[in-house]
């Protein structure tokens, strides 16, 4: 079975390259296109990403964008300058785009991070990596079970790998362990992992669903040519343009 799902998994990577899959504009390709290295860089794609759930990510990105561009709704990038404003002001800026769909829970969860990032880093999220040697097991840990409460919805199952992939492939963050970084479960990932027969119809509509998945493409990749977040854009194109039929090209 397993050999007959990773023939499977070659062709829909293969399509994927080849670009028959969509995606030639990925949701995130939409930003200010900072220094990849900078700091201004690095909260661009990470503070909107808290903010990324039951929402279409391209409109999301395309409004954070926006947010970024105007000056009078840039500060709320900026951790130092978040913290010395009143919350109203930050809910206009936030929703002023929409990049907050929630007035009020939304706005907190930014302002919630910023001044985790002030505590802990000094503002700077970059030394989130530094100061965890850039290990990808010690960083989600660090987030997801020692400092949990200190990163909302970042801290989730599915959007914690998916955002360490994202600074991985939008600023200059190299990993030691890579191929740690696993599937970020969400809607599609779920859905293409059941078409391929990876999880069944009952484990489909069980509530820990993502960390099955996760699970299972940890096993099926292991000592393979593939790291489980290599399989990612795949399997979410896939799903979200309506499971193309797989064929050799």
């Amino acid at each position: 079975m397993h050999e007959e799902i990773l023939k499977k998994v070659d062709i829909l990577y293969n399509m994927w390259q080849k670009g028959s899959l969509g995606g030639e504009i990925m949701p995130e390709d939409e930003n200010p296109h900072l220094e990849k290295s900078s700091l201004e860089n690095y909260l661009y794609f990470t503070l909107p990403m808290a903010l990324n759930y039951q929402r279409n990510s391209y409109t999301l990105w395309e409004n954070a964008n926006k947010t970024y561009q105007d000056k009078d709704t840039h500060f709320v990038f900026n951790p130092k300058e978040v913290v010395t404003r009143p919350v109203e002001e930050m809910q206009i800026a936030l929703t002023k785009y929409k990049v907050a769909l929630q007035k009020n829970k939304q706005t907190e969860i930014w302002i919630t991070l910023c001044k985790t990032f002030i505590e802990l880093f000094e503002g700077d999220i970059r030394k989130l990596f530094a100061n965890l040697d850039n290990d990808v097991d010690k960083i989600r840990d660090f987030i997801q079970k020692e400092n949990k409460k200190k990163f909302p919805y970042l801290s989730g199952t599915k959007i914690c790998n998916y955002w360490m992939y994202v600074i991985w492939q939008y600023t200059t963050q190299e990993y030691t362990n890579i191929e740690n970084l696993t599937v970020a479960p969400d809607t599609h990932v779920i859905k293409s992992t059941h078409r391929l027969g990876l999880i069944t119809d009952e484990e489909l509509q069980r509530s820990d669903v993502q960390n099955i998945v996760i699970e299972r493409w940890n096993e099926l990749l292991k000592n393979t040519k593939y790291k489980p977040i290599d399989i990612h854009t795949a399997l979410w194109l896939w799903s979200r343009n309506g499971f193309k039929e797989l064929e050799n090209e």
